[in-house]
């Protein structure tokens, strides 16, 4: 019996199992038992056969993964946002690797690949699936494109596929601490009263991975899926934009429904509509933030800026210039939305917000 055989299986006991108090353990167990084989799955075959390069070196600041199901307009929003140029037609399938193109925005460049649709099943390898996963866990943002004239359901069906190779998508890690220890047993904490998961169901789905010594600490109310998660560690949270293509196909009051959908934005690319807000939603959800530098006695250079993260601190924009910065570094100059008064001297740890203007003084 294959892996995939024995996921069919489980996913089969798990559909039929009735839900209650009496079952709840029996289901913990399963769902162990499932996330183990599926990151069985996930890890490549030992026979290193060669196949067709697939992946694409990652360059500029920040990377995202346009996903979606084939024939909903991948192609020609990576044609429309960028200087690339990928082929656009009528059928599915038309895309059959990944294609990478630049969006340039705001001094920063953002790689935007375009993936091949993925189809129902795409977590057990049907059409090119498990390829284009594993490049969308090496991304920062995840573009799922969806085709505002087909019903809602192909976004649970996307959402499931990523979930079940572990993509969590607009979610939080779950707070809990958990080490492996050579002896001593479970040793169990939690700071929170636990309505969700119990002591029991996380001994047995530690039993289920073979681990009998080990240190836990639920610092939030998690249930037992967010424990497996946080045993098994391969699973990647990533931001989720959904955005509706072709809404020019549709009436009105549908588009200002999809428009009110949390992480929802409605555009058209063959009409060019909305893609100017897409572009701000999508720097936004990246937390992209620019710094000026600036040289002593002369004007800040605004053409050049350092494009960043949310919460860097001048550290971080020291090892940005030059590595050996951060060494030779006595205090800086800033001025800009992070500081009290304009210039402000500040340290090394100081935070540094959107659009700030350094100067770094040296020893």
């Amino acid at each position: 019996m294959g892996i995939l055989e024995k996921i069919a299986e489980i996913e089969r006991e798990i559909a039929r199992t009735q839900k209650n108090k009496a079952t709840e353990y029996h289901l913990g167990l399963l769902k162990a038992k499932l996330a183990k084989y599926r990151s069985q799955l996930l890890e490549p075959s030992k026979k290193g056969e060669k196949g067709e390069g697939f992946d694409v070196l990652k360059s500029g600041d920040a990377r995202v993964a346009l996903i979606g199901f084939p024939s909903v307009g991948k192609s020609t929003m990576l044609s429309t946002l960028t200087k690339t140029e990928s082929e656009a037609a009528n059928y599915e399938f038309t895309t059959l690797t990944c294609i990478p193109g630049v969006i340039e925005y705001q001094g920063a460049n953002i790689q935007l690949l375009d993936l091949p649709g993925i189809i129902e099943g795409a977590a057990q390898g049907k059409g090119r699936g498990r390829q284009v996963i594993a490049v969308a866990r090496t991304a920062d943002l995840v573009l799922m494109m969806l085709d505002a004239t087909k019903p809602n359901v192909h976004r649970e069906l996307l959402e499931r596929e990523l979930e079940s190779v572990g993509i969590r998508l607009n979610k939080r890690k779950p707070n809990i601490y958990f080490k492996q220890k050579k002896g001593g047993g479970l040793s169990f904490n939690s700071t929170c009263a636990l309505t969700r998961c119990s002591e029991k169901m996380v001994q047995m789905i530690l039993h289920s991975f073979k681990i009998f010594n080990a240190e836990v600490l639920f610092r939030e109310d998690c249930t037992e899926d967010e424990f497996i998660d946080v045993v098994t560690a391969n699973r990647v949270y990533l931001p989720c934009l959904y955005v509706y293509n072709k809404i020019d196909q549709i009436s009105i009051e549908e588009v200002d429904r999809l428009a009110k959908q949390p992480h929802s934005i409605v555009v058209s690319c063959n009409m060019k509509l909305n893609l100017d807000y897409m572009l701000e939603a999508l720097w936004e959800a990246l937390q992209l933030i620019r710094v000026y530098t600036k040289k002593p006695g002369a004007p800040p250079d605004f053409d050049d800026g350092l494009i960043l993260r949310k919460g860097v601190s001048v550290e971080h924009v020291c090892h940005a210039i030059h590595r050996t910065l951060a060494a030779q570094f006595k205090y800086a100059l800033v001025w800009g939305t992070s500081t009290k008064y304009s210039p402000q001297r500040v340290g090394i740890a100081h935070v540094m917000a959107d659009e700030d203007v350094i100067q770094v003084v040296k020893k």
